[in-house]
């Protein structure tokens, strides 16, 4: 009978096709797929009549286990382990589901959901100015280092960041979805930040005294920025790894370098100094006031002596002028003539003056003594014996009497 006789069952290839419009049948496509994995563990290929059907009965327990096999390997495939200082961040979808924290731990598999490892530990490098090619050395970048000063000078800096992944709740969330390109993000955020305060510095700030300010201050910048880009990521460290004038005039600041650094010297040699001198100087003028108010005050007793004398005098002399007068005279040549080696006798009313060399006559005296002690050789008889004598004026009567009187 054709397949298309009255009776014929509707067995046509395109039976059901004419009339029927929903989807086909769910339990005819599982009972293909069976049969497909029953002729691939050997099962017997169709065939018409019962032999068929009880030949199925095995090869359709074995397609059912081996679906079972690889279910159960499926859903174990979705057993994932998170190491230490890591976070697993899973997706369903495509979309934030969880956090999990590091052990063992299970997700629905693929295509359902996913796992994205995050170190949170791990302290990430970004280089800004310069390019590192490690024993090859480093090459500056002067797009991203040449910045210009508030005095309008140019300077090559070269900034090293060091960050990480906060380890904060939702951190690892932020870090994978909040920014696309975490790590360009942040070269931009640090190049604004680093432009930002460099413009706000004069040159000779930046290149001496001023470089751990200008790093904290890069570095307070950038996290506040990438805290409101909710990035999740923590800055540990900016370090700044150079700061020098474009290579075009560094000759010239060198030598501007120089004259500042011997300009310090010099002011610090000249402070030692005045450390050293000024001590001595002030020492010097207070023993100066000092002896001067000894002076003083020694002067001031000396007169007020003076006067005591004087007065005490005064009283003497108005009761006995004659004789307070000669004393006085007596105690002012014997003042004058103590110190002297001359003795000059003046005759009264005479011409002549009698000198004796006392002082000659006492520098012979020792060496008459020496001569009593040993005496000289014995002398011809014919050479008169030389004395000497002491000079003498022959005086006049007036001398004679004046010797007299005395």
């Amino acid at each position: 009978m054709s397949w298309n006789e009255p009776g014929g069952d509707n067995k046509d290839p395109w039976s059901g096709r004419g009339d029927q419009k929903g989807p086909p049948d769910l339990d005819e496509a599982i009972r293909k797929a069976l049969d497909k994995l029953n002729n691939l563990f050997g099962g017997s290929g169709s065939g018409g009549g019962e032999g068929q059907e009880s030949a199925g009965g095995p090869g359709k327990n074995l397609g059912l286990l081996a679906a079972g096999a690889v279910a159960t390997i499926w859903i174990l495939s979705g057993t994932y382990k998170v190491d230490a200082g890591n976070i697993g961040v899973v997706t369903r979808f495509g979309k934030y589901v969880e956090e999990t924290r590091p052990g063992l731990n299970w997700h629905l598999p693929v295509p359902i959901e996913r796992v994205d490892i995050v170190n949170v530990e791990q302290n990430r490098t970004l280089a800004v100015g310069f390019s590192s090619f490690g024993e090859a050395g480093d090459r500056s970048e002067p797009k991203e280092a040449l910045m210009l000063t508030r005095d309008e000078n140019y300077v090559d800096v070269r900034l090293v960041v060091q960050y990480k992944v906060s380890n904060l709740s939702n951190s690892a969330k932020k870090f994978l979805f909040n920014v696309v390109d975490p790590a360009t993000t942040l070269k931009q955020v640090t190049e604004s930040a680093e432009r930002g305060v460099i413009g706000s510095s004069d040159m000779d700030f930046v290149l001496t005294e001023g470089r751990t300010e200008v790093v904290a201050q890069v570095k307070k910048e950038i996290q506040e920025v990438m805290d409101r880009y909710e990035s999740g990521i923590e800055i540990t460290s900016v370090n700044l790894q150079d700061v020098q004038a474009p290579e075009q005039v560094q000759a010239a600041f060198q030598d501007v370098i120089k004259a500042r650094e011997d300009k310090q010297r010099l002011i610090n040699e000249a402070e030692a100094y005045s450390n050293d001198i000024v001590p001595k100087a002030r020492g010097a003028a207070a023993r100066m006031l000092q002896e001067a108010e000894g002076y003083k005050d020694r002067v001031i007793a000396q007169a007020e002596g003076e006067t005591n004398r004087f007065s005490k005098m005064l009283g003497e002399y108005l009761k006995q002028p004659e004789v307070t007068r000669k004393r006085l005279y007596i105690d002012t040549m014997e003042s004058v003539l103590g110190e002297s080696n001359l003795v000059m006798i003046d005759a009264k009313g005479g011409n002549n003056i009698l000198y004796l060399p006392l002082d000659k006559m006492a520098q012979k005296l020792p060496e008459i003594e020496t001569q009593s002690v040993t005496p000289p050789p014995a002398k011809a008889e014919s050479a008169p014996a030389e004395a000497e004598e002491p000079i003498t004026v022959r005086p006049s009567s007036r001398g004679r009497d004046a010797r007299g009187r005395q």
